[in-house]
């Protein structure tokens, strides 16, 4: 009787065991395909991409030269240049970054560190992830209402980068938040047992170790602003410019000037746009030079960013 308890034990176990492999089997399987098809979507959008630089940099680099860099705009598709795109676009992300980045920030610190718990910032919350999914063209005619007709601040460079400023705004609230949270909670509790108060806590341990994170959001939404092209043609960003705005740099004390915040502009995909939709291939040549430009300084101030999150974590890490 005995025997047959034991037989019947190692037989039930023989059985799981079977099963067991089964299924282990199966989802190694599974896995397989799944890893195989990861591999065949990332590369289809590898390819694809490669595909389009290929073609950009057929078209484009031809026409790559100092006087492409130096000329403007000019009805002759050989004598037109980028010079007042390229310097457009550095000055709106230059006001972009000075007006979202701080906000963007601070408002996560906030909400993240000070903010209670309670009903009006889970509607501040809300309202911040929905912004986040709204199509670019809305933040223009709210733009073109608010800052151009209600604020009076025209048709500028300031306007552009007040427009772009709320267009970054919830992906770097998010990505703050974000790596605030993934702080430890054990270097809050010692910075606090050794007396520190919230803002000391916050300035000098939470943000040190938070900030490669929120770099990562920073570098997301400024490289976002700098292709943007709906929202800055209708707050009236100018097709065809033949000047600079004005130098930042004055002769006279102090030597600053922002009188250039409130010139008109344009920007490198406003004038990649203009040159694409006329019908001479001179011209698009001409709109694929100036859109390996604009990669290029989308992939210059990534580079940075990339570079300064890696020495913060190298940091970090001793």
């Amino acid at each position: 009787m005995a025997f047959e308890v034991v037989a019947d034990s190692l037989g039930a176990q023989a059985k799981d065991s079977s099963k067991t492999v089964a299924n282990i089997a199966v989802r190694r399987r599974r896995e397989t395909i799944f890893k195989i098809c990861g591999l065949l979507a990332t590369s289809f959008g590898l390819i694809t991409l490669a595909l389009l630089l290929i073609d950009l940099a057929a078209a484009g680099f031809p026409r790559l030269s100092w006087d492409f860099f130096t000329n403007f705009p000019s009805r002759r598709a050989s004598q037109a240049g980028i010079l007042s795109a390229w310097v457009g676009s550095l000055l709106v992300i230059l006001t972009t970054a000075s007006i979202g980045v701080p906000l963007g920030v601070g408002a996560g610190i906030y909400l993240e560190e000070y903010g209670r718990r309670n009903w009006l910032t889970s509607i501040i919350e809300i309202n911040i992830t929905n912004l986040a999914g709204v199509p670019s063209i809305v933040f223009g005619l709210l733009a073109l209402g608010l800052f151009v007709y209600g604020l009076g601040t025209g048709r500028s460079i300031f306007t552009a980068g007040l427009t772009l400023a709320l267009l970054i705004l919830p992906i770097i609230v998010v990505a703050t938040r974000e790596a605030i949270r993934a702080v430890p909670a054990a270097l809050r509790e010692a910075a606090y047992g050794i007396g520190c108060t919230k803002w000391q806590v916050t300035r000098d341990h939470v943000l040190p170790a938070s900030l490669p994170g929120i770099l990562t959001g920073v570098i997301i939404g400024i490289s976002r602003a700098l292709g943007e092209t709906a929202p800055l043609i209708t707050i009236g960003a100018l097709t065809f410019i033949a000047f600079l705005p004005d130098s930042p740099i004055s002769s006279e004390f102090p030597f600053v000037s922002f009188s250039w915040l409130f010139d008109g502009f344009t920007v490198l995909p406003i004038q990649a746009f203009n040159w694409i939709s006329r019908p001479g291939s001179d011209f698009h040549a001409n709109a694929a030079a100036a859109g390996i430009v604009l990669l290029a300084i989308t992939l210059g101030l990534n580079a940075i960013a990339i570079y300064a999150r890696y020495k913060l974590r190298k940091k970090l890490q001793w």
